[in-house]
């Protein structure tokens, strides 16, 4: 499948937009050290459509936040393609959270930019209690799980786009991950109907307390 067709099966009615924020990327993303310069040819593919796609493991109306944005992957082409979503882009970066301020401006995403990070206890008590929280390239799943599992709702999801390294990453991490408060993490690929390469996602499910407790009694 084309890459122009990919892009409007994708965002539907809402392609144009999609392209205006490529646009910003190509115009200033590698000056304003958001991405590298080989990245520019390719960011349909890559980075933006490989972001969207992820909305397949979305429940309609989910709040959503995104952990470490940074040039607005995966939050903004998820804002774009679903529009249904309450996202919030979280970002400790002030001139990255200046970028997306104004990519939401420029594209009129209605989307909530919080300058901060997952492990800071204010951020947690503004943004916990999301649906499913995302991150792309910001840590592996040890970590990852230690610093957002605590914004996930109880049974709500963390889903972590990751590439060939995911196998290998639970299994090496799961062990912190259960201590985090997660449930064992499953690999879901999106976007197989559109995408050459569909995306790799990490799904970890946030245990309840009691479930919790119960796991590490058992560890014990």
């Amino acid at each position: 499948m084309s890459l122009e067709r990919a892009a409007e099966r994708v965002f539907g009615e809402h392609v144009d937009r999609a392209a205006g924020y490529v646009e910003l990327l190509e115009r200033h993303g590698v000056e304003r050290g958001l991405i590298g310069p080989r990245e520019v040819e390719r960011l349909w593919e890559r980075h933006v459509l490989n972001s969207a796609v992820i909305g397949e493991q979305m429940p309609e109306g989910a709040r959503v936040v995104d952990v470490g944005s940074g040039a607005g992957l995966p939050g903004v082409p998820l804002a774009i393609a679903r529009p249904d979503l309450d996202i919030v882009l979280l970002e400790p970066m002030a001139r990255r959270v200046d970028w997306l301020a104004e990519v939401a401006e420029k594209l009129e995403l209605p989307i909530t930019i919080v300058r901060g990070r997952a492990e800071e206890r204010p951020v947690r008590e503004q943004l916990g209690g999301a649906d499913i929280v995302t991150a792309r390239a910001v840590a592996p799943l040890a970590r990852l799980a230690d610093w957002c599992l605590p914004l996930v709702r109880p049974d709500g999801f963390l889903v972590a786009l990751k590439g060939a390294s995911a196998a290998d990453e639970i299994e090496r991490d799961g062990a912190a991950i259960r201590e985090a408060g997660g449930a064992d993490p499953f690999i879901v690929e999106c976007g197989a109907a559109v995408l050459e390469v569909p995306s790799t996602v990490v799904k970890i499910r946030r245990l309840p307390a009691a479930a919790k407790a119960k796991a590490r009694s058992r560890k014990r």
